[in-house]
């Protein structure tokens, strides 16, 4: 089997794939402070395009795919690109990433193309919150959407928390202890300076993640688990004799980039090998200019050439490493 190797011996074998730009949310910290830039349908990729290219990237080593946003699930007919790409021969997981408004409708039908893992972010359990942190009073749609999921039989349900010191931290062990009586990988992530936001605005949000382990902790004797094929960056936990995980993830105060296995592909056809990278390798003009599978899948190996050692966070002006904001990446 190909194997994709970057210039530092890791192995690429994860494809996320940004569908759309647009969401039905505006969270705090995806929506940059200046307003939403949106891009034009003829600069977003078809599905027939991100099949193709899905395809190359397969054949040269990538075996699980992601479909991200924006909001995958806000663009017509996502059903139908997920069956296309569980249909590729290579692919041992299909993955979705979504904020859970639509997922009651669409779990069902995501759980017959293939899907399996799906991770649906959730930054609070009350509803007045929820309305503060994402711009809409829908807190019952995305805990019906996680409800649904669980009984169609997605496994496991990955409910991803950004954690915001005066906002929602307080809410900690609340979520932790869903984890008790539910088979939910409840994830704490370290909230990251992104495009259009102070860096003075980032400190004074920021909760390192020894902090919201400490938290955890209080709650009961947190297990590590020993690592496993969990295709991501979390460290994961767990209490004894809970039916869940509790997962951390430390991008600023504890590198993963040493172990990073992943590539993107943003929803109008760049190839980003580090979420805050401005380095993008143009796919998208090659593919409609009649580019051959051969010529596809030198793109990418140039791509994964060019892959960084490590992100640029630490660095003296982390907010200009992005360049785009987390919803125009597909982060």
């Amino acid at each position: 089997m190909a194997k994709l190797i970057d210039s530092y011996d890791r192995t690429i074998d994860y494809l996320r794939i940004s569908i759309t730009d647009r969401c039905n949310l505006d969270c705090l910290y995806c929506t940059p402070f200046g307003g939403r830039t949106r891009l034009s349908h003829s600069e977003i990729l078809s599905y027939e395009e991100i099949l193709r290219i899905a395809k190359a990237a397969v054949r040269e080593g990538i075996s699980k795919i992601r479909i991200t946003g924006g909001e995958p699930l806000q663009r017509r007919g996502m059903v139908r690109l997920c069956r296309m790409l569980a249909d590729i021969d290579g692919i041992e997981s299909l993955a979705v990433t979504t904020n859970g408004i639509l997922l009651k409708e669409l779990a069902g039908p995501l759980f017959e193309t293939g899907v399996r893992r799906i991770n649906v972010s959730l930054d609070t359990l009350k509803p007045e919150r929820f309305k503060k942190i994402t711009g809409g009073d829908l807190l019952y749609r995305v805990l019906e959407g996680i409800d649904v999921s669980e009984k169609v039989g997605l496994s496991p349900i990955k409910i991803n928390t950004v954690v915001m010191r005066g906002i929602n931290d307080d809410e900690i062990e609340d979520l932790a202890e869903l984890t008790l009586e539910k088979p939910y990988h409840v994830r704490f992530i370290e909230l990251m300076p992104t495009q259009g936001h102070s860096m003075e605005n980032h400190h004074s949000l920021f909760v390192p993640m020894g902090e919201m382990i400490d938290r955890v902790k209080g709650i009961g004797n947190l297990q590590l688990e020993a690592k496993t094929k969990s295709f991501g960056p979390a460290k994961l936990c767990s209490f004894p004799g809970a039916a869940g995980k509790v997962g951390f993830i430390a991008p600023l105060s504890r590198h993963f980039c040493g172990t990073c296995n992943r590539l993107r592909l943003t929803a109008d056809g760049k190839l980003r090998t580090c979420l805050f990278s401005e380095k993008e390798v143009d796919i998208k003009g090659s593919l409609r200019k009649g580019a051959s599978m051969k010529d596809l899948a030198l793109i990418i190996k140039q791509a994964i050439r060019e892959k960084p050692k490590s992100h640029p966070l630490n660095e003296s002006s982390p907010l200009n490493a992005s360049g785009r904001t987390m919803r125009a990446i597909g982060g």
